[in-house]
């Protein structure tokens, strides 16, 4: 009998905590008081919004390097050989970033710009509005996807090498799809934003997460572990933050252009409830561990939208429906992700029943 009530203890998922346990609440907080604060306060977070390295913002670099690193801490290079047996897994995400993804952002986007909403926007802006969604749909997410795996209790090895994955593709494939999708002969990628993005939330975050893992290990596996647990918190914190300066930034034109932003955020909704749902539902057909079909479906889903926003901006200029539609990417991702991370984490125990 202890041994069967030491292995249901072993299965049991750990404890939720305080910010995770209402991390609805908070999320909501914080967009109020990111939009309030843009307002009451427009000239620091303008300068805030200033402080950028090839259009990656600095505060908020920083912030995405509070939340990732302790999970990357977490990581044993030793192991990542495991990532192997994980293929269906890798097979899925790609097919669904690739060649799901930003076809079905054009499709939507022609839909509802072209035609749901085309007499409530901007006649001169609708094929830029287009432009910006498939901009945002063809950029695979890069760091965040490693806070989305933490809170989903995604494999970390999976979630690593899909990125680094997904970043190597991108370099390739980025501009011809978008350069299909548009119709354009040329797409000049924004080269500086994008090695940017990768050595600022990939290489250097890597490299300190390792130092500071070998440090932590002389003094023994009990005090890693302890290190660990106290550094989970501040992820949290970091998000949350994140969240405040992302609508902090964007509060007056949130305020300006309601309605605009609403309409646009309508088919990022959709793109990403289709290509996570598509993502998670192939990984469960294919019989993989929800550990690996989780941060599946999230990175199938989430969007670099540094890329985008830059590119965007270089196409089409900062006053343009594209930037404005990569920017409307930029306010939701953190909700929305969120919320899919619920749904994957509430339907575990479907998934696992049928992937017996």
């Amino acid at each position: 009998m202890s041994s069967v009530n030491s292995s249901a203890r072993r299965r049991q998922p750990p404890a939720i905590g305080f910010f995770e346990r209402y991390l609805t609440f908070w999320v909501a907080l914080c967009i109020v008081a990111g939009i309030a604060l843009g307002q009451w306060l427009p000239t620091t977070f303008e300068a805030l919004g200033r402080m950028e390295l090839a259009h990656v913002n600095i505060p908020v670099g920083a912030l995405i390097w509070v939340m990732i690193v302790p999970m990357l801490v977490k990581i044993d290079f030793a192991a990542m050989a495991q990532v192997q047996g994980h293929w269906r897994g890798i097979g899925v995400t790609l097919f669904v970033n690739w060649l799901v993804k930003p076809f079905s952002m054009a499709l939507l986007g022609w839909i509802f710009v072209r035609h749901v909403f085309a007499a409530y926007l901007p006649s001169n802006q609708l094929d830029s509005y287009v432009a910006g969604l498939i901009l945002l749909a063809a950029a695979p997410c890069t760091a965040m996807v490693f806070v989305w795996s933490q809170l989903c209790k995604g494999d970390p090895y999976f979630t690593l090498s899909q990125v680094a994955l997904n970043d190597a593709i991108m370099v390739v494939a980025f501009a011809p799809i978008v350069a299909l999708l548009l119709g354009l002969s040329a797409i000049t990628v924004p080269w500086d934003t994008l090695i940017a993005s990768v050595g600022l939330y990939i290489v250097i975050p890597v490299a300190i997460a390792q130092l500071m893992r070998r440090r932590l290990l002389i003094k023994g596996e009990a005090h890693f572990k302890r290190v660990v647990a106290k550094l989970g918190p501040f992820s949290i914190c970091a998000l949350l933050a994140t969240l405040v300066l992302l609508f902090a930034f964007q509060g007056q034109a949130i305020v300006r252009e309601p309605m605009v932003i609403a309409m646009l955020a309508i088919p990022i909704l959709i793109q990403v409830f289709l290509n996570s749902g598509l993502a998670y539902l192939l990984n469960r057909r294919l019989g993989v561990a929800h550990c690996v079909a989780g941060p599946s479906s999230l990175i199938g889903a989430s969007n670099f939208f540094e890329l985008a926003v830059a590119t965007a901006i270089s196409l089409f200029g900062f006053q343009s429906g594209a930037a404005l539609a990569t920017v409307v990417g930029v306010l939701i991702e953190v909700p929305v992700m969120l919320l899919v991370v619920g749904v994957v984490n509430r339907s575990q125990r479907w998934y696992e029943t049928g992937n017996h």
